[in-house]
């Protein structure tokens, strides 16, 4: 079992990360991938190429078929975009699940699919706020989590990981090295334990987080996953629940008179968390200031008739 890190030489918040990866003990050239180079380092492979990094479909189903070697999870470097510029490390699953047949992605990935989330999000999100402080980019760079979003298409467990949110801050040297580091611990390149480990570690806590609702940077989820213990999976913002309610005139409120997407959004969501988090007891948690009441009485209604658990903060630790 392999760990796929994939960055591409066109976006420099990606290739640095990966350069300073890669200046890291140990590394050895690998097979190339059609025309994209490869690297090796105990159970880790590093995948350069000069595409956006969010068109470059199916990398795992690709290395497995050239190699063998069987792909337990994929790490993206990318860039972040913000209107703030706000200077930012960002860490999130990916996935469209809201868009249907028929519409195009802006980002990459395909309508309707949302990828297995890394277990390691939440762990790493606070082991990146750690390494973050020891290298004084804290409070100068904000630590977050994003919403689920853009593509590629991967088939197995998958995060981004992110430098924003403006050309200065994309060419960071300090900040790719932060996030080098971040990879390097946390995958235990160098030895020990790595770190995020569902298969080792969820026996203390097998609760899982599917966060519904809220801004792109998800501060009510945030801040549970900041606690240590909590494992955290795909975050569907507000605007990833497309809702259109259809009887506004007579009333209703059940969720079968509520139009748009969202049904298919949270249950896609959910069935890659399942896969991802096997074994894992998947709690829903709402940002319910984020909601209109009818969306509220819609989503809980829906979640009840899906068996999906609703949690507050403290069912998380």
């Amino acid at each position: 079992m392999v760990t796929l890190v994939v960055a591409t030489t066109i976006d420099p918040a990606s290739i640095n990360p990966a350069n300073e990866l890669l200046a890291m003990p140990g590394w050895l050239p690998g097979p190339p991938l059609q025309e994209m180079k490869s690297f090796a380092n105990r159970d880790v492979r590093l995948l350069q190429h000069d595409r956006s990094i969010v068109v470059e479909d199916d990398l795992d189903n690709r290395w497995e078929e050239l190699t063998g070697e069987v792909v337990d999870e994929v790490i993206f470097f990318s860039r972040h975009t913000a209107v703030s510029n706000r200077p930012a490390l960002t860490v999130h699953p990916i996935g469209v699940p809201h868009l249907r047949d028929g519409e195009v992605p802006p980002q990459g990935g395909k309508p309707g699919w949302a990828a297995p989330p890394s277990p390691r999000i939440g762990p790493w999100l606070r082991l990146l706020k750690g390494i973050a402080q020891s290298h004084n980019l804290v409070p100068e760079f904000e630590i977050t989590l994003e919403g689920t979003h853009h593509g590629p298409v991967t088939n197995k467990p998958t995060l981004f990981l992110e430098i924003g949110s403006t050309d200065e801050y994309w060419r960071r040297q300090d900040a790719a090295r932060v996030v080098a580091l971040l990879v390097w611990e946390g995958l235990a390149i160098g030895g020990g334990n790595d770190v995020g480990n569902w298969n080792r570690e969820h026996g203390k806590n097998n609760k899982v987080l599917l966060g519904i609702g809220g801004g792109h940077y998800a501060p009510r989820h945030m801040d549970i996953v900041l606690k240590d213990g909590v494992w955290v999976s795909h975050l569907l913002s507000g605007y990833s629940l497309p809702m259109e309610d259809l009887n506004q005139s007579n009333g209703e409120t059940n969720n079968k008179g509520i139009g748009g997407s969202w049904k298919e959004a949270i249950k896609a969501a959910y069935e890659a968390t399942k896969l991802a988090f096997p074994g894992g007891e998947i709690i829903a948690h709402l940002d319910h200031k984020s909601f209109k009441g009818w969306q509220k009485n819609a989503i809980t209604g829906f979640l009840g008739e899906q068996g999906i658990k609703i949690g507050k903060p403290n069912d998380f630790y």
